[in-house]
């Protein structure tokens, strides 16, 4: 039975890559980490015979879409201002980690974009104050000021080697603050943050060396008597970076459709449009940003008020903006569990909102790129233990692939780095496993996206609803740059929400060489581990500088492809020539 086409695979040049992810059966779900194991990658084990039988052709002739080369972007929360990471922005393995997922945008904005406040100062360190003993003010603080002083005596790229015991009194105390910063979550009340040209500067430093291209989220909370935008403060931070000359674009607030459950002051789509109205004029005043890109509005999940928002906004200030941007969390951190992340209905939502958004944008201003300007596996901080888990993977590759699916040009990750449970690096700055998937996707998907055709073959009757309700194959052209500058392979990936499956390759793909790149947990917290295996061996980094290889396991032509459980898989088919990934 053929199903219905289910398109997203990247292809990188004459290679096709198809990604594959196999979440855990039934019975894994309710079953605890403690009693999973890790199935042999590849292998052939008991119940192999009884897995469906699927055939995937994919048509090459040409591309359904055509992503923008950031689709991958990242996102820093301002909170980094306020538990001290900003100050270690400047470590080389952090600066190593963002580069390895470059090009890319690197937002900077959040929930707290609407409480940042900025001042023309170089040095607020006898100020900070904050939770900690008497030593965070002597020797911490003055220690930051030593580094400081080092970096400004450097040329170009400023970086770091911070001493242990600096980055271990940091970690004591982000974790205090880490408290502050959730309970303004869960309270929705929350502070005012400074950041001053100091910061402003270790910030772009860190997106300059990284290769990121920063956009800067404006405070919108600052109003005038009659409700309308206040840009006078904002005014002297674009003079600041052109002073400067801070290659930047720009955002004004966040979420503006949950302004009245923050500060109790509601904003309609008329004041909304006129206030993107004005900050693009006031972008044009300055002359270094008068051809800045301008995205918004940034409203959150796209229910009944905030699509209203979102339609009121288009129809009157559409233009204003260079993309329209919103936001989307696949569940409430404070309640979800690991088997929420396997369920299919979950990762249907992302398609739903995607649907409602691009109806409103093409509505009133057809042919406008779309972003998705903030997503995460979960929200109110994310899950410890869940959301910063292998578990996340699944939701995060599923966004990749329904997103560029069905046209959004930009994804961003919230987040990079930072406080809560939703980051791609660790306060150690280890990487966690939605950063090896992100890096995975970065080396080897292309900006292209194919459709893909497949069927199910079983002994059990309905395969057309399995392969809707467990299976979603994307495929892509693989990357010019970075994997097949010839146009000649062709890479597919799949998620799997079932058994073990097996995949055999048909039309244009059959008898084609593969290369796999099949990610699984390691460790025995199965699903809620923090590190993975890349074709059986463990990822880490080599060095503050340096990755690990990352090396495919050749499948040799006219073999089936076996799909473990709970396995995420990468895979670049060779020697395609296909004419929709020629240059």
């Amino acid at each position: 039975m053929v199903m219905p086409q289910h398109c997203l695979s990247p292809v990188f040049g004459s290679s096709l890559w198809l990604a594959s992810i196999a979440l855990m059966v039934q019975p894994l779900m309710s079953s605890s980490a403690a009693t999973y194991k890790r199935p042999v990658s590849g292998g052939t084990g008991q119940g192999f015979m009884d897995r469906t039988l699927i055939l995937l052709d994919v048509n090459t002739r040409s591309p359904l879409k055509t992503l923008n080369e950031n689709f991958l972007s990242l996102q820093l929360d301002p909170s980094i201002i306020k538990d001290g990471w900003l100050d270690f922005l400047s470590s080389k393995r952090l600066v190593t980690l963002a580069r390895g997922l470059s090009p890319a945008y690197l937002r900077f904005g959040g929930k707290r974009t609407d409480f940042l406040q900025f001042h023309n100062l170089k040095n607020l360190a006898k100020s900070r104050g904050g939770p900690g003993p008497d030593y965070y003010l002597k020797n911490y603080e003055d220690d930051i000021v030593r580094s400081d002083i080092a970096l400004d005596k450097q040329k170009g790229c400023k970086l770091a080697n911070h001493p242990d015991i600096m980055l271990e009194l940091q970690r004591e105390k982000a974790a205090q603050m880490q408290l502050v910063l959730l309970k303004e979550q869960l309270s929705n009340i929350y502070s005012n943050i400074t950041i001053t040209a100091r910061s402003l500067d270790k910030l772009y430093n860190f997106a300059d060396c990284a290769g990121l291209h920063l956009i800067f989220g404006l405070n919108a909370f600052h109003r005038n008597p009659d409700n309308s935008w206040n840009g006078s403060r904002a005014l002297g931070l674009l003079k600041y970076s052109a002073g400067k000359k801070y290659n930047l674009s720009w955002e004004l607030g966040n979420e503006p459709n949950s302004y009245r459950a923050m500060v109790s002051r509601a904003l309609n789509s008329s004041q909304l449009a006129q206030d993107y109205t004005q900050l693009r004029t006031l972008l044009q005043s300055v002359r270094y940003y008068s051809r800045a890109n301008l995205y918004g509005p940034n409203i959150g999940r796209p229910r009944k008020n905030a699509i209203l928002l979102l339609d009121g906004f288009m129809k009157n200030a559409g233009s204003a903006v260079d993309a329209v941007t919103w936001q989307h969390y696949y569940i409430d951190g404070r309640v979800a569990k690991v088997s929420d992340f396997m369920k299919t209905r979950l990762l249907d939502t992302l398609t739903e909102q995607i649907t409602k958004v691009l109806k409103v944008v093409k509505t009133h201003a057809p042919g406008k790129k779309v972003w998705l300007g903030g997503v995460g596996p979960a929200w109110a901080g994310g899950t410890n233990n869940l959301s910063d888990t292998y578990a996340a993977g699944f939701l995060w590759l599923n966004t990749l692939g329904m997103s560029a699916m069905q046209g959004i040009d930009v994804v961003i990750r919230h987040s990079f780095f930072d406080y809560g449970y939703n980051h791609l690096v660790d306060q150690n700055f280890n990487p966690l496993p939605d950063y090896w998937l992100s890096l995975l996707f970065k080396r080897l998907v292309g900006p292209r996206v194919l459709a893909v055709h497949v069927a199910g073959l079983q002994r059990k009757p309905r395969p057309g609803r399995v392969i809707r309700d467990k299976l979603r194959i994307y495929a892509h052209c693989t990357s010019f740059q970075k994997l097949d500058p010839q146009g000649q392979a062709l890479e597919t990936f799949s998620i799997r929400v079932s058994q073990a499956e097996k995949i055999k390759l048909a039309g244009t793909l059959r008898n084609k060489t593969v290369h796999q790149y099949l990610l699984q947990p390691a460790g025995g917290e199965g699903l809620q581990a923090k590190s993975v295996l890349l074709n059986g061996e463990p990822l880490v980094m080599v060095d503050d500088e340096t990755f690990p290889e990352l090396k495919p396991r050749t499948l040799r032509a006219g073999r089936t492809i076996a799909m473990p459980p709970t396995a995420i898989g990468f895979y670049v088919i060779k020697n395609v020539n296909a004419y929709a990934c020629r240059r």
